[in-house]
């Protein structure tokens, strides 16, 4: 049905007895366009009520004082305080609350703007045309309709009165935070001290008294924020050093919930100043309009559980992210040296994996039950990335959930929190050299071990390693099309990518509960370990705990994804191009498929290695991004300065540069942040 032009729609307000937030939900819904992204309609609408407005000044008035008798009586304080802030009560509780709400919602409080704002703008959608609006189009929709006018000094006086008291209870919120545990555990020195916290709420509060006395008394000349601000900003300062230390000491999501909600507070405390003082440049209208489209923003996303889901996720991935950032950074060489060094780990790793690949081939010749062959297979793949590791060796596909995570953190330190194309590009280049050389490595050892091995045991047993029927099951499994290879490595790839969240979340635990600490004075370890020994053990501990929990659980969930595809009779598995040319290798050894056999599942193998890269990279390099609330940006330019990149220097796609290109004017443009 098409919608009512503006005079109709006037005459209908004004005719109806409606309180203040009928009113506004009437207007509202008559300017909610079809399509949230497109918001010309509503601004033609806006134009056109303006008019209407202008052309009935006796109808203009009566809505006025309408709204002006509304907006005289309204409470404010939760429209501050509990718009677009985190809530104390944790996700499982507030979540279960909204969805209570839905079922069996609370009668509307319709004096309470914040009920006022949720009952307007009803629509989920609304968040969407809301934050794309100008704020020309705000402001003169709130000025026809008397909302910014000097005109009504009840409600500008209200408003101020309101604002202020949401401003003193706001810094009295981040003052008592001081004194939350989380944050005494990373700085004991915060409760010995006159903290920024406390100083803010002091300077505050002197200035909201000082505000009142100048609102009684006209000819009081009161106190500017400047001060107040400048204690905000060592209020943020502080925040920044706790996140920093929270890297170190470890990190939970009730840690990085507080921080995440004393940063929205701080700015909230910004944006109530705007109203009442607005910087230079600012006029108080414009501050006004920003200040409401950012509430009626956060009002209408609190429509749903998805919101709040959305934000929860983002806080978990970035408590869990942190510390695989800081791994990524060993997984990205440079140098040429470097480059060697990482040749020579993932030669090192191919010789273990081309064992274990046997010692799995053996397990499942032994015709045990799904559930015991399932263990053992699962120990093999768990302890055998452990042994990879203690011996500093490098699983190929185990890099791009760490250096994702790198080139988030990358871009996060950008100027506009998006990537330079450029220097993305020239990380980007880096990484896939790096991840090269690795997957070389583990392929060019792995897949000649195992040919050994193979030849070794006819020479000396008389048989072959494989039976045809393994021989035919292992090359069926090599296909990627019939035999599901390419979907097997995409599962891989997602549990590669869920091994690099494990690595983080356990060497986050570890920092958070001191466990180096903890094994030091151990009572039990005290009396069986000398002091020296036990220091060593506790700091290697430290150091590695992430990684040994992550790739034994990484193994794990090789292992059982076969049973599960069992228990559900789907046909699921893992490919892992390790593995993958480890296989190749012994069915060369058992039944030589030919020159030109071998170069096609050669290329099958390298297929599942690139699957299993790009799976676990595109992965974790979203949720990396998604946590730290940063992107890419136009992904086209990082590609066209990708190819120019390598179209002027191919060479450095797979081998690392000259020391002279190393120390040459373009390395000036890599980030430094990412130098050994």
């Amino acid at each position: 049905m098409p919608k009512q032009d503006a005079p109709q729609l006037l005459a209908r307000v004004a005719g109806a007895e409606l309180d203040l937030a009928d009113t506004l939900r009437w207007i509202v819904d008559w300017l909610r366009p079809d399509d949230a992204r497109n918001v010309a309609p509503v601004i033609a609408r806006i134009e056109a009520l303006v008019l209407a407005l202008d052309e009935q000044p006796d109808l203009r008035d009566r809505l006025r004082q309408r709204l002006e008798h509304g907006l005289e009586d309204a409470r404010h304080l939760t429209l501050y305080t509990g718009i677009g802030l985190f809530s104390r009560k944790g996700f499982f509780r507030e979540a279960a609350e909204l969805l209570y709400e839905r079922i069996n919602p609370r009668p509307m409080d319709r004096e309470d703007l914040k009920d006022i704002l949720y009952h307007v703008f009803h629509d989920p959608r609304d968040a969407i045309w809301v934050a794309h609006l100008p704020d020309d189009a705000w402001s003169r929709l709130l000025q026809a309709l008397g909302c910014l006018s000097d005109e009504h000094p009840g409600v500008l006086h209200r408003a101020r009165a309101e604002a202020l008291y949401a401003l003193e209870m706001l810094s009295i919120w981040i003052a008592a935070e001081e004194l939350e545990p989380e944050l005494l555990r990373l700085d004991p020195t915060i409760a010995e001290r006159n903290s920024a916290f406390v100083a803010q709420e002091r300077e505050i509060s002197a200035y909201v008294r000082d505000y009142r006395r100048a609102l009684e008394e006209p000819e009081h000349t009161r106190m500017d924020d400047r001060h107040a601000r400048v204690l905000l900003e060592q209020c943020s300062e502080q925040i920044e050093r706790l996140r920093r230390r929270a890297i170190t000491h470890g990190s939970s999501l009730s840690l990085t919930h507080l921080l995440e909600r004393l940063n929205q507070t701080l700015a909230r405390i910004h944006k109530l100043l705007d109203l009442l003082e607005p910087e230079s440049g600012e006029s108080p209208r414009g501050a006004a309009v920003g200040v409401f489209r950012e509430l009626v923003t956060a009002s209408a996303r609190s429509h749903g559980v998805r919101a709040l889901w959305q934000d929860n996720i983002k806080l978990v991935s970035r408590s869990i992210t942190q510390h695989v950032s800081d791994t990524g950074e060993h997984y990205i060489t440079q140098s040429r040296s470097e480059y060697l060094q990482m040749l020579r780990s993932g030669a090192g790793a191919g010789l273990i994996i081309a064992v274990m690949a046997l010692i799995k081939i053996q397990i499942e010749g032994l015709g045990l039950s799904e559930g015991w062959n399932t263990l053992w297979v699962s120990l093999n793949y768990g302890l055998g990335f452990v042994l990879i590791h203690i011996l500093h060796f490098t699983v190929a596909t185990k890099q791009p959930a760490m250096t994702a995570a790198r080139l988030a953190a990358a871009i996060e330190e950008s100027e506009r929190g998006t990537a330079d194309p450029r220097k993305m590009a020239d990380l980007l280049m880096r990484v896939g050299r790096s991840q090269f050389a690795a997957v070389l490595g583990n392929v060019g050892v792995a897949l000649p071990t195992a040919i050994l091995i193979g030849l070794a045991t006819t020479s000396l047993f008389g048989a072959s390693v494989l039976s045809g029927g393994e021989v035919d099951y292992l090359l069926d499994g090599l296909r990627p099309i019939m035999g599901l290879a390419l979907m097997f490595a995409a599962i891989a790839g997602v549990w590669l990518f869920v091994s690099g969240l494990i690595a983080g979340f356990f060497d986050n635990r570890c920092a958070y509960l001191d466990l180096p600490g903890r094994l030091r004075e151990h009572p039990l370890l005290r009396r069986i370990l000398p002091t020296a020994a036990r220091h060593r053990l506790a700091d290697w501990i430290g150091y590695n705990y992430g990684a040994l929990m992550g790739n034994f659980l990484f193994g794990v969930l090789l292992g059982v994804t076969g049973y599960v595809g069992y228990l559900l009779n789907l046909p699921l598995d893992i490919q892992h191009v390790a593995f993958a040319s480890a296989n190749l290798g012994y069915v060369t050894a058992s039944e030589a498929p030919g020159l030109a056999g071998f170069g096609l599942f050669l290329a099958f193998v390298l297929m599942i290695g690139a699957v299993n890269l790009w799976v676990s990279f595109g992965l974790a390099l979203y949720v990396a991004l998604r946590a730290r609330g940063v992107r890419i940006g136009a992904f086209g330019r990082v590609l066209r300065a990708y190819g120019r990149h390598l179209r002027e220097r191919p060479r450095e796609f797979l081998f690392p540069p000259r020391p002279a290109t190393e120390n040459g004017p373009d390395d000036t443009d890599s980030d430094p942040h990412d130098r050994h």
